[in-house]
């Protein structure tokens, strides 16, 4: 009878076992493809955190892959080493800054129109909480870190910024509007003429900029910018 009974007993809990195996979470293994981006973007999150928080010489890798709950042969699996990180770490804070796709970057009736709006918008960009954040650490810790400085060289995004002022220039140069040599280096000057003071002080390398002064600075900065390329060139002085 007892044999019986275990005999009978025993495809109930096959089955169960099955079951159970089916419907249990997936221990080892590769990763779906959602669980390797949540992954990614826990450890980012934590990341940025610490980095913010604490500095970049004073974060580790092993209290970013303590915080975020993985092995460190996980974190290196994703990440070759800290300045990787800190790229990565930057690249997303960057993107999170810009203007949404939608959002046309060139539109005005004039060049004085067209800078305006992009000087607001790269204002607003540099001093959002996390870039002013990250001015504060770069400027800090770039010095004893010269792969830190690297990084925001690649990753800072003012490259981008400089290419489109630059074509912007460059094609009112061509049709005789403005006055230039370098087209590229008149669109660096403006893009620190635009953020450089605003964020230093946002940072606190002096009082920070009341908002009615901000609504006006960047009519005021293209206002200047522009006059100053209406003027002669350095080889037009020369020639004189």
């Amino acid at each position: 009878m007892t044999r019986s009974k275990r005999r009978a007993k025993t495809p109930h809990r096959t089955a169960k076992k099955h079951h159970d195996r089916a419907t249990a979470p997936r221990r080892g293994g590769r990763p779906s493809r959602a669980e390797a981006e949540a992954l990614g973007e826990r450890i980012l999150d934590v990341a940025t955190e610490l980095f913010l928080a604490h500095g970049y010489g004073a974060t580790s890798i092993e209290a970013v892959a303590r915080r975020a709950g993985i092995s460190k042969r996980t974190f290196y699996h994703r990440f070759a080493d800290k300045p990787a990180l800190f790229a990565a770490v930057l690249h997303r804070v960057i993107d999170r800054l810009r203007p949404q796709a939608n959002v046309p970057l060139v539109e005005g009736a004039d060049l004085a129109q067209i800078l305006e709006r992009l000087a607001g918008m790269i204002l607003r960009a540099a001093l959002a909480p996390q870039a002013i954040a990250l001015h504060r650490l770069i400027v800090g810790e770039s010095g004893r870190f010269p792969k830190l400085a690297a990084v925001v060289a690649a990753e800072g995004g003012t490259a981008e910024a400089i290419r489109l002022i630059a074509g912007l220039l460059e094609r009112e140069a061509r049709a005789g509007r403005l006055v230039l040599d370098d087209p590229a280096f008149a669109a660096e000057q403006f893009l620190y003429m635009v953020m450089a003071i605003p964020q230093r002080r946002a940072a606190g390398l002096g009082a920070p900029m009341p908002q009615s002064r901000l609504d006006a600075w960047a009519r005021d900065v293209v206002d200047l910018f522009l006059n100053g390329c209406r003027g002669s060139s350095p080889r037009e002085r020369e020639s004189r």
